[in-house]
């Protein structure tokens, strides 16, 4: 959804106001006893019943004063927003995501992406939503359910999550988060690509097994519908003169005229997510070829071809 506007993604999409969904926008905790919810109870571990605020950089003074009080129009956000922040979670499933965003952090993002490939989205696009640092007003932001990049290729964590079977690598969610919360019942994740990926990020070499094949196949969907929705949001990621892919924090000259996918190492040099294995070029790609056929579908009933 985007002001108001609902776009067809064709991936399964959970909206924070359906059933099982996760809303940003209330100011309870979602994932503590009723009783100590309230933000009264919440307000000596939270700096604000807020978790997300107004877009406003670049904005005229009259502009701030509509769109404060939730009047925006699908212009007004794509006057304003040219870029997808791509996070991962190391939470490794969207409901503990969500409770670290929003109980214990105080911390928003548009979308996350499960294991299973279902999107959540908790937030209208057309709200700032504090994931991101200095990118928030100009970005919209996903964090995707991955346990992360390490330095260690036998870390614990990763020794903890993912084992081996006949089959190949498959995601083990802790016994401690029962089902984890994935959509899907029963679902078995696997990563798409079954050992873990290699690879430099800020001139570290760190270790991450990839996403799943079903949250690929969201994400491509879903990137393409943000593109068509925001044509700011291009469909490329940072790259050096080479063409390849950027590796490292974006000068500040880059940063303010790069459009299109971006990762939050890309905006911070603390930052190392997406990490290591996340495939911009399938994605990117993917997003690239929907788009296309989109275009030539588009053109044949214009020309009367159905």
């Amino acid at each position: 959804m985007v002001a108001g506007r609902m776009f067809h993604t064709g991936a399964p999409v959970v909206l924070w106001f359906d059933p099982g969904g996760y809303d940003a926008y209330r100011v309870e905790r979602r994932f503590v006893p009723l009783d100590q919810a309230s933000w009264a109870e919440s307000s000596s571990v939270l700096r604000s019943p807020n978790r997300y605020s107004t877009r406003r950089v670049g904005m005229s003074p009259e502009d701030q004063e509509r769109t404060r009080h939730g009047n925006w129009t699908l212009d007004d956000v794509r006057t304003h927003v040219d870029q997808f922040v791509i996070h991962y979670d190391v939470c490794g499933v969207s409901r503990r995501c969500f409770r670290v965003l929003h109980d214990l952090r105080g911390l928003s993002v548009h979308f996350m992406l499960d294991i299973d490939g279902t999107i959540y989205q908790t937030l209208d696009v057309q709200e700032r939503a504090w994931h991101a640092g200095t990118a928030n007003d100009r970005s919209v932001g996903i964090e995707i359910a991955n346990m992360g990049a390490y330095r260690d290729p036998d870390d614990r964590t990763l020794r903890q999550w993912y084992a081996r079977d006949e089959q190949g690598t498959r995601i083990t969610i802790p016994g401690s988060l029962g089902d984890g919360g994935v959509r899907t019942q029963g679902f078995v994740g696997r990563p798409s690509r079954p050992e873990p990926v290699s690879g430099e990020i800020h001139g570290t070499t760190l270790h991450q097994y990839d996403l799943t094949d079903e949250q690929y196949d969201s994400l491509i969907k879903l990137t393409a519908a943000l593109h068509l929705a925001l044509p700011g949001i291009e469909l490329d990621y940072p790259r050096e003169s080479d063409g390849s892919l950027a590796t490292r924090e974006l000068t500040q000259e880059e940063y303010d005229d790069f459009r299109g996918l971006i990762g939050h190492y890309h905006v911070t040099r603390g930052k190392i997510d997406p990490g290591p294995a996340f495939d911009w070029d399938r994605v990117v790609e993917g997003a690239r070829k929907i788009v296309s056929d989109r275009a030539r579908e588009g053109a044949r009933y214009v020309r009367g071809g159905r």
